[in-house]
């Protein structure tokens, strides 16, 4: 039987499929280049992938030849005629440190025709690649294999507040826990555009690093906090743990997604704090203990850093603020947004309205948020806009399957109406949802599994001041810190990890990354929403959203984009992740394929696509080396510069030796919808960007542009 293959792809009309292939000679392995593509008159001819799709011309019988074997190949991958050049990679100076670990989003800022600069978040550490290139990159030696060895005896785990200060063992956690701190955060260079219109470094006195330590030392550096929170940082009488810093906090880590604001500064989104500092807070907002989250250091693993220095786990979560040209002013953590486990963010600012901020808690059951300012823009370009995050309303949203949806404000008036586990129970699902511990003296969350037993919580806790202690700002600010709690108790929607949100250029509708509809232990996503393109309740590949503001707190949505094989009704591409939209209105798209994940190999490396908005096909712009992840994609403003970070290269497997190679098979189906099988090579590990058998690979920032410097969607015949 043949089965389905049109992907959903309804951007604004857009209808197609993917437009990348790769394919193999029959007897040897193919690499990009090999297989044939039907003419056509396209922006760039795209990288071949490792599966069949639709849109490469062949038929049912040719695809089978042609992608009979594949090799993967250790190496960004780009189309005839463009180039990458590296602007920046793990253990370059950057201002008084150096270029941090595992890059993610990208804030391009233009000052002027040929100056600009680029924020740059670290988001956390692989610890293969990261040991075995330490000494080669930084210069000096790393005990990591030694402490590793020292808490062998406790399965790599300690709890610090308890340590003497005076012993080897401590010395060697503060040297490995400063050094991971140093390589995580955020990271400000400065570019230069060179007289082929290429961008380069160029060291200025700005440049600098804001890591997990900034401020332990110099109390001058520390970051400060606006809004609701601070009443709970400065309270006097609290729950649970007193760090003694008041509003005032020690760095920042855990920096994913983030957004560029119109006036200017750099939003950078903290995601997955609970590795580091413990997540879990008390009714009246104030963490746990540091000892909750114990010093993790173990092989494959490091967790656990802010227990070395005993921070306060509601200090991490947020959304920084951090000015590239202005190295004086404070780095500010805006807690009106929320704290959760925020992937990235998108600013609307319109003269005469308030300020908008959409954000995703990247998580199984994960909600989507939206922040409205108190008051309201009145310069676009004015610095002075930044003190509307301070105060305002923060929403989450509610989806119904009819393509409606809500805004519910995280207000204390707000009642309680959690979403009922017997939706998850009907579609075959086994999922929890999780809620404010019903025990409001104990922190964190309790798992309900039926209705009637959310129907008794619902009965005790009418509202969210019901649930959470103080008055005023001290109550508002509570309920902003356990936001996906809080969002849970009134009803938000469970997602499938809402990861990146843009606002379209043309529309002014949001676009929104949900990377993954798998259910997990501690929750899933609303099943009558999210929906494989045959209707599955579980659907591990992803989408794209289109939202579009109705009214005040009401919004339209649907699928743009859906993420699979092309023979299971997906684009070609799993787990889209960062996006980026350019002046005209096209999307693009970069992928989050978990290496660890064998039911997503067939998709062989992640991948940059560009998904155009008259509808023609999708095409493969970019294939990175082995077992990265591509995020930060980014345009200049003539997008003749396409900006990429290659993050974690060799994760799984470190260092790429010579004659490490895989061989593996995969199921594939051809057009006609007849399954083939493939045999496919796969190295372990990866030299990126050094490219040298033995070398270590580094996370690394590329330019992407054509040899010629013309715009990167200049069209070309093949």
């Amino acid at each position: 039987m043949t089965m389905p293959r049109r992907s959903v792809l309804s951007l604004l009309g857009l209808g197609g499929v993917a437009m990348a292939a790769a394919g193999a000679r029959q007897g040897h392995a193919a690499h990009a280049g090999d297989a044939p593509i039907h003419p056509a008159v396209r922006p760039f001819q795209p990288v071949r992938v490792p599966l069949p799709v639709d849109g490469d011309g062949l038929s049912g019988e040719e695809q089978q030849r042609w992608y009979k074997t594949v090799g993967i190949e250790d190496r960004l991958t780009l189309p005839e005629g463009f180039r990458a050049d590296v602007l920046a990679a793990w253990g370059d100076r950057l201002g008084t440190s150096r270029f941090g670990f595992n890059n993610d989003h990208l804030g391009f800022v233009k000052h002027s025709s040929d100056r600009a600069s680029m924020t740059v978040n670290f988001e956390y550490i692989s610890p293969t690649p990261w040991v075995e290139g330490f000494g080669d990159v930084v210069g000096r030696s790393l005990p990591y294999r030694e402490l590793v060895q020292a808490l062998a005896d406790h399965d790599g785990v300690i709890d610090c507040s308890a340590l003497d200060r005076d012993t080897a063992l401590w010395l060697a956690i503060r040297s490995v826990a400063d050094e991971a701190m140093t390589d995580l955060g955020i990271g400000v260079m400065s570019l230069k555009r060179n007289g082929d219109g290429a961008w380069v470094r160029e060291h200025a006195s700005h440049d600098r690093r804001i890591t997990g330590l900034t401020g332990l030392l110099d109390a001058s550096q520390r970051l400060v906090s606006t809004g609701p929170a601070v009443a709970v940082f400065q309270a006097t009488d609290r729950l649970g743990y007193d760090d003694g810093l008041g509003a005032e906090i020690i760095g920042s880590f855990a920096n994913c997604g983030g957004g560029i604001t119109p006036w200017g500064t750099v939003l950078s989104a903290e995601e997955n704090i609970q590795f580091q500092v413990p997540e879990p807070v008390f009714a009246d907002g104030s963490s746990v203990a540091p000892s909750e989250r114990p010093f993790v250091c173990r092989n494959k693993r490091i967790a656990g850093l802010g227990n070395v220095y005993g921070l306060a786990g509601n200090k991490y979560g947020w959304m920084v603020e951090v000015e590239p040209e202005a190295p004086d002013q404070p780095v500010r953590k805006h807690t009106a947004l929320g704290r959760f486990r925020h992937e990235a963010v998108a600013v609307r600012a319109e003269v005469g309205q308030p300020l908008q901020v959409y954000s995703g808690c990247d998580r199984r059951g994960g909600h989507l948020y939206r922040f409205v300012s108190s008051g309201v823009v009145l310069d676009l370009k004015d610095r002075a806009n930044s003190h509307l995050f301070e105060a305002g309303e923060l929403q989450v949203a509610r989806f119904h399957p009819d393509g409606s949806g809500v805004w519910l404000p995280l207000k204390p008036e707000t009642s309680v109406n959690p979403f009922h586990p017997s939706r998850f129970r009907q579609a075959g699902l086994s999922c929890p949802v999780e809620l404010p511990h019903s025990d409001r003296r104990r922190a964190g969350a309790e798992r309900f599994y039926d209705d009637a037993a959310v129907e008794a919580y619902r009965t005790r806790f009418s509202t969210l001041a019901d649930l959470y202690r103080g008055t005023g700002q001290a109550l508002q600010g509570a309920i902003v810190v356990d936001a996906h709690l809080a969002a849970s108790a009134i009803g938000a929607t469970p997602t499938a990890r809402p990861e990146d949100t843009k606002i379209d250029p043309l529309t002014g509708d949001l676009l929104i990354a949900f990377t993954s509809g798998y259910p997990g232990s501690n929750g899933g996503a609303d099943p009558a929403v999210f929906q494989g393109p045959q209707g599955q309740s579980s659907w591990g590949h992803g989408w794209v959203m289109r939202l579009g503001e109705t009214d005040t707190n009401a919004f339209s949505w649907r699928m743009a984009v859906t993420g699979g094989e092309p023979w299971s009704g997906g684009l070609g591409f799993a787990n889209p992740d960062n996006l980026a939209m350019d002046r005209l209105g096209n999307l693009w798209v970069v992928t989050d394929r978990s290496t660890s994940s064998s039911s997503s190999d067939v998709f062989g490396n992640n991948s940059c696509w560009l998904v155009p908005r008259d509808g023609s096909a999708a095409l493969c712009l970019a294939t990175g080396p082995m077992e990265c992840e591509l995020t930060g994609v980014c345009l200049d403003q003539l997008e003749t510069n396409l900006f990429l970070a290659v993050q974690h290269p060799g994760e799984a497997h470190g260092v790429l030796r010579k004659g490490a190679v895989d061989v593996r098979t995969h199921a594939m189906v051809d057009r006609n919808g007849k399954p083939f099988q493939q045999t496919r090579w796969v190295p372990r590990g990866s030299n990126w960007p050094a490219q040298a058998p033995g070398r270590p690979p580094r996370p690394g920032v590329v330019a992407i542009r054509r040899w010629g410097g013309a715009p990167i969607l200049m069209a070309s015949s093949p």
